[in-house]
C-alpha cells in the first residue's frame, strides 16, 4: 500500500485536481516528477488518498467559510470519481507551528488507530503551497506539485482552488446563472457544485467577504485581547443578570454579542426561564469557540442553549415576529464604531422585525451626555504618575510593553496620548486647548469628547482596539427618539445613569469637571456613563 497525502482547507475541489488524482492513481508513479524535477522514488503504486482537512474546527469566516463536516462530505462525493480509496482526517487550527507537518502525521496515526502510519517510504505529498512543501521536505517527504509549476519562481500552471473562489466572488458578486457559466462548469468539480448549490455556500461566502465588520478569521479587530473581555464579562455576569432579570420575558431569548455565554448561564439558573430556549449570537470566532466549549462542558443549566456565529447587523437570523426577548450588552456602540450610523439604524429595524408584537428588546450600553456640545474644563491629575513621553511609539506586537507604558502615565499625560490616538484612522480626532488658570492646567473641550476620554482612559489592555470605538455618539434622549421612529414603545424601566463604581474607582482623584461662568469656574457633577433601555414592539 502506498499513500498520497493531500492536505488543505478543501473549501473547493476542482476538475484539475480530479484529473491529477486519476493520473496519479492510474499511472506508474515512478514516471512522475517531484517539485524539483526529480523522478518520484516509491516502490508501490498509489492506491490510497489521505485527505487532510486543515482548520477543520473553523467555519463561517472569510478564510474558512464551510464547516469541516461539509467539506468531508464533499470530499467523499468527489472521491467516487477516483479509482483509489479515500480517507478523510480533520486537523484543528493550531496557528503557526514549524512542527505542523509532524503534528499532522502523528494525528493521522492516532485518529486511524495505527492503520495509517505515513512515512517517506510509503507516502507522497500532494501540495502546491511552497511553505507547506518545505515543512514536509524537512521530514524527507517527496512532493507532487499539482498546480505548482516552479517552486523557486512560485508560478502555477493551473488556478489554485481558493484563488478560484476569490476570483469568482470578485467577478460575480451578483452571479445568478452559475449553472450555465462555462468557466464555472469547466473548473469547479461536480461534487463542489452540488454541495455549494444545495447549501447556498456561494451566498454565504459572498456575504462573508462583503461583511465590513469581520477580519479573515472572524474577529472584529486584529489587536483585541479577548482574554480581557472574557474576564470582564464573566466577572460582571451576575450584575448584568440583576439589571435585566425582571424585564426579560420567557420564551425564545436571544443574547446578541454574548461573549462566552456568561449572561445566558445566569438566566438558565433562574427557574422562571426553565421552559425557555436560549440563543447566543457572537461574531468573534475565539469567543464563539469558547461558547461551544462551555456548552460541551455542561456549563449551562438548560439543555436548550444554542450558539451561532453571525454578524447580526446586516440581515435577520430569525424569521419575522419570532423572538420574545432580545438582550444586548455593550454591542450597539461597536456597531456604530465599526459600521456607522446607517448600519446601527438598520440593526434596530432588524430587531423590530424579528420580535413578536408586544415583546421586548433590552439594550444595556454606554451612553453620551445630553449636553454634548457644551464646552467644559477638565482638571486632570498630573501627580499620579509620570508626565514624559506621552507620544512614545510602539510596534503593535509589543502589547505588554505598551500596556505597562500606558499604566505609567499620569491622567493628564494619558489624555494627551488619547487625543493623539482616538479615532485617528477614522480621521475624527478631537479638538482641545490647554489653558493655564490660576497656576493650574485645564483641558478645554466639548463635553462629548471629555466623556469619550473618561470612558476609555482605563482600557490599557486593549488601547489600540478601544481607540476605534465611540461610546458617546448618542445621548439617552437621542436613543429614545430613534427607537420611537422605529415604532418601539419605551418602557418605564429605561434610564441613563452615572455608574457609582466607575466614579469611585476611575474618576475621583483623577478628573474634575468645570464650566465657565463669566471669569469663574464652577464645579460640575460627573456625566452619565451608561443606560438601560427597555423597549417593546
Amino acid at each position: 500500500m502506498a499513500y498520497l497525502l493531500f492536505p488543505g482547507r478543501h473549501h473547493l475541489l476542482t476538475n484539475f485536481q480530479l484529473q491529477e488524482l486519476n493520473f496519479i492513481t492510474q499511472w506508474d508513479i515512478s514516471t512522475f516528477k517531484d517539485v524539483h524535477g526529480k523522478n518520484i522514488k516509491i516502490k508501490e503504486p498509489i492506491d490510497t488518498i489521505i485527505w487532510v482537512i486543515t482548520s477543520a474546527n473553523h467555519s463561517n469566516t472569510r478564510r474558512n467559510p464551510i464547516p469541516g463536516y461539509r467539506r468531508e462530505a464533499m470530499i467523499e462525493d468527489f472521491g467516487r470519481d477516483i479509482d483509489a480509496k479515500s480517507f478523510v482526517y480533520h486537523i484543528d487550527d493550531i496557528w503557526v507551528s514549524p512542527r505542523f507537518a509532524h503534528y499532522v502525521i502523528s494525528k493521522i496515526e492516532v485518529d486511524s488507530n495505527g492503520k495509517h502510519i505515513l512515512t517517506p517510504e510509503n507516502t507522497i505529498l500532494g501540495c502546491s503551497t511552497p511553505e507547506v512543501i518545505d515543512m514536509y521536505e524537512k521530514l524527507w517527504f517527496q512532493t507532487l506539485p499539482f498546480e505548482l509549476e516552479n517552486i523557486e519562481k512560485r508560478t502555477f500552471k493551473a488556478e489554485l482552488p481558493w484563488d478560484m473562489v476569490e476570483n469568482i466572488i470578485d467577478c460575480n458578486k451578483k452571479w445568478t446563472n452559475r449553472q450555465k457559466d462555462t468557466k464555472y462548469l469547466q473548473k469547479v468539480s461536480r461534487a463542489s457544485r452540488k454541495m455549494y448549490e444545495k447549501y447556498d455556500f456561494w451566498d454565504l461566502i459572498i456575504n462573508l467577504h462583503n461583511d465590513p465588520l469581520l477580519w479573515n478569521d472572524g474577529d472584529i479587530t486584529e489587536t483585541r485581547d479577548y482574554n480581557t473581555y472574557v474576564r470582564a464579562f464573566d466577572n460582571w455576569a451576575k450584575r448584568k443578570y440583576e439589571i435585566i432579570k425582571n424585564t426579560v420575558k420567557p420564551g425564545r431569548i436571544v443574547d446578541i454579542g454574548c461573549c462566552t455565554g456568561s449572561l445566558i448561564r445566569e438566566l438558565t439558573l433562574d427557574e422562571r426561564f426553565r421552559e425557555s430556549d436560549f440563543y447566543g449570537i457572537e461574531v468573534a470566532r475565539k469567543l464563539y469557540n469558547e461558547c461551544l466549549h462551555r456548552k460541551a462542558q455542561w456549563h449551562f443549566a438548560n439543555e436548550n442553549v444554542f450558539f451561532y456565529q453571525r454578524n447580526v447587523a446586516t440581515s435577520n437570523i430569525f424569521p419575522s415576529n419570532n423572538i420574545d426577548t432580545f438582550t444586548t450588552f455593550s454591542l450597539t456602540h461597536e456597531i456604530m464604531s465599526y459600521q456607522k450610523e446607517k448600519t446601527l439604524t438598520n440593526f434596530i429595524s432588524l430587531i423590530y422585525d424579528q420580535l413578536k408584537f408586544g415583546w421586548r428588546w433590552i439594550n444595556v450600553d454606554v451612553v453620551g451626555p445630553e449636553n454634548k456640545d457644551e464646552i467644559v474644563y477638565m482638571k486632570l491629575n498630573t501627580s499620579d504618575w509620570i508626565n514624559e513621553n506621552y507620544d512614545r511609539i510602539f510596534d503593535k506586537n509589543e502589547q505588554d510593553k505598551f500596556r505597562e507604558y500606558l499604566d505609567s502615565l499620569s491622567t493628564y499625560s494619558r489624555f494627551l496620548r488619547f487625543a493623539q490616538d482616538f479615532r485617528f484612522e477614522e480621521n475624527e480626532l478631537i479638538k482641545y486647548k490647554i489653558e493655564d488658570i490660576e497656576g493650574s492646567k485645564y483641558i478645554k473641550l466639548k463635553m462629548q469628547d471629555a466623556c469619550e476620554f473618561l470612558s476609555k482612559k482605563d482600557y490599557t489592555d486593549n488601547w489600540y482596539s478601544e481607540m476605534h470605538e465611540t461610546f458617546c455618539f448618542w445621548s439617552f434622549s437621542d436613543w429614545q427618539k430613534t427607537l420611537k421612529k422605529h415604532n418601539f414603545k419605551i418602557l418605564k424601566e429605561s434610564h441613563d445613569f452615572t455608574n457609582p463604581w466607575i466614579v469611585e474607582n476611575r474618576f475621583e482623584w483623577k478628573v474634575e469637571f468645570f464650566k465657565k461662568n463669566g471669569n469663574k469656574l464652577e464645579s460640575l457633577d460627573y456625566p452619565v456613563t451608561n443606560m438601560v433601555i427597555v423597549v417593546e414592539k
